[in-house]
């Protein structure tokens, strides 16, 4: 579904990325790791298309297309979608507003009539009981991400997901700031669209394993300077608990040093 080859991104003159490559087929669940300014966020606003990103190499392919050749929009239309660490307020764009919007693009993508705004109510109702939500109409009166909670800012990403249905999903720290309840609720509604779809498939950047317990990922990479240093299965989240990102960071230097000896020899 997702291949990204030899992708190296610079801004303003700081290399961020490296020469990565990652691959992301239908039905698996990725988690990326790492400490801070690893590259993480990078990596995903650079498959989502973030303007503020340009100097970049290599490639990114989504089923066949060349993500680097197309607009944000083109490939939010393909079935990307990206949730993002910390959500913007956007005061007087009503919440349903848009998200109605957001759907019918991607139902006149796919030639189908848009939605009227009471049909587009119930159905949005319909996945608020869904995805668990008690306060739907909250959602649906109040401006985009205004005065929302952090909590509040997540579960409406969690809503537009759940009705954009998007092919992979891109999900940057959606546990951040999450209190347990929280974090069940959002857990099991991402657990519930990707569950039922084996088609689908799910990035999910974080820092701890109490998202992992819920959604279980297939593959866990852990990210430093830019390079993907090992990859894996959960087992890796559980050696992170316990011995933080050190050993892993010296196992890659280790390695990268004898590498550059034989090279010299």
């Amino acid at each position: 579904m997702l291949e990204v080859k030899n992708l190296t991104v610079q801004i303003e003159n700081k290399q961020i990325l490296k020469n990565l490559n990652l691959e992301v087929a239908a039905g698996e669940v990725h988690a990326l790791m790492g400490p801070n300014g690893s590259g993480k966020s990078t990596l995903s606003k650079v498959i989502a298309g973030h303007p503020d990103i340009e100097e970049i190499e290599g490639q990114i392919l989504f089923q066949g297309s060349n993500l680097l050749e197309i607009s944000a929009e083109e490939r939010a239309l393909l079935g990307i979608f990206l949730s993002f660490q910390y959500p913007t307020e956007i005061p007087g764009l009503n919440n349903l507003d848009f998200l109605r919007a957001a759907y019918n693009s991607k139902r006149i993508k796919e030639n189908k009539s848009e939605i009227d705004r009471t049909n587009f109510q119930e159905l949005v109702r319909q996945k608020t009981e869904d995805l668990g939500f008690s306060d739907s109409q909250k959602f649906l009166t109040r401006d985009l991400n205004a005065g929302f909670s952090g909590g509040e800012k997540k579960r409406n990403e969690l809503l537009q997901m759940s009705l954009l249905e998007p092919s992979l999903a891109i999900l940057d720290e959606v546990d951040s700031g999450l209190d347990i309840d929280s974090l069940k609720i959002v857990s099991n509604g991402i657990k519930s669209l990707f569950q039922a779809e084996e088609k689908r498939a799910l990035l999910l950047i974080t820092h701890y394993q109490r998202l992992l317990d819920y959604l279980e990922p297939t593959h866990v990479h852990i990210l430093y300077a830019g390079e993907i240093i090992k990859s894996g299965s959960k087992e890796i989240v559980e050696q992170l608990e316990k011995e933080g990102y050190e050993k892993f960071i010296q196992e890659h230097s280790d390695k990268h040093a004898k590498s550059k000896r034989e090279k010299f020899l």
